[in-house]
């Protein structure tokens, strides 16, 4: 079949099976002209990627897994995903930790303000625990609400407007924001973008986040929790806005 055959069957875009090509997980032949084609095992080859995506295995692993199933051996392939999902699910218990910690800071902090009839100014200072996050927390500000937070974390305006990423791993990238943030409700918002999402894909867009502003610090990321949904907000300096757009498109 051709690759716009199997990116129907699939569900998986042609540009993400390019890649995917590139990258070694998804062998293509060639007609006489050029032409990709593929087998009816590729379909299921997808489906194993797609679920091996799911726990958050980065694609250097998923390659790694390939071999393994291709042999054949179910046991096998038991035995070497295993101490990978244990490893994730570390990972992932160590932030919810993290996360957790911070709340109830925060909750302990907001018990120790007195009450005030009088309206609310700087000294409030309701999220005063946000500055003392745990190391590893700080390219995602999870707020309950504004803050002068925002004004405080300024780095991304004077940063350099430059990605590290290059190649596979700028294109790995994309695709995993895109995918992340698919569906979502775009508005424009001063110097950036929200994305509004369900509050079910917290975990995965804050790890993206901090990834991205690990080889971007040019981006400015705020995640705000509310009720059922999650908003994302991200923002660039102007010369950064194209780059922006390029990665989580437009409120168009």
């Amino acid at each position: 079949m051709r690759i716009s055959q199997l990116a129907e069957r699939s569900g998986v875009p042609a540009t993400t099976l390019r890649f995917y090509e590139g990258a070694g997980l998804l062998p293509a032949d060639r007609t006489p002209a050029g032409y990709r084609v593929y087998g009816e095992d590729a379909v299921e080859r997808l489906v194993f990627i797609g679920a091996a995506k799911h726990p958050g295995l980065p694609l250097e692993e998923i390659g790694e897994l390939l071999g393994v199933w291709e042999a054949g051996a179910c046991r096998d392939v038991k035995a070497d995903l295993r101490p990978r999902i244990a490893a994730r699910l570390a990972e992932a218990e160590s932030r919810a930790a993290e996360l957790a910690a911070f709340m109830h800071t925060a909750l302990e902090h907001l018990d120790a303000l007195p009450d005030r009839a009088s309206p609310c100014d700087p000294e409030c200072d309701f999220l005063a625990p946000s500055a003392t996050a745990a190391p590893g927390t700080r390219p995602v500000d999870v707020m309950l609400a504004p803050s002068r937070q925002a004004a405080e974390a300024e780095g991304w305006r004077t940063a350099l407007v430059a990605c590290s990423l290059t190649g596979d791993g700028l294109h790995e990238r994309t695709v995993q924001w895109r995918e992340a943030v698919d569906g979502a409700v775009r508005t424009a918002v001063p110097e950036g973008l929200r994305l509004t999402l369900p509050v079910e894909r917290t975990a995965r867009v804050a790890e993206l986040a901090a990834a991205e502003q690990q080889c971007c610090p040019f981006f400015d990321f705020q995640l705000h929790l509310d009720g059922p949904r999650l908003h994302l907000e991200v923002r660039a300096p102007a010369d950064g806005v194209g780059l922006l757009t390029d990665l989580f498109g437009s409120d168009a």
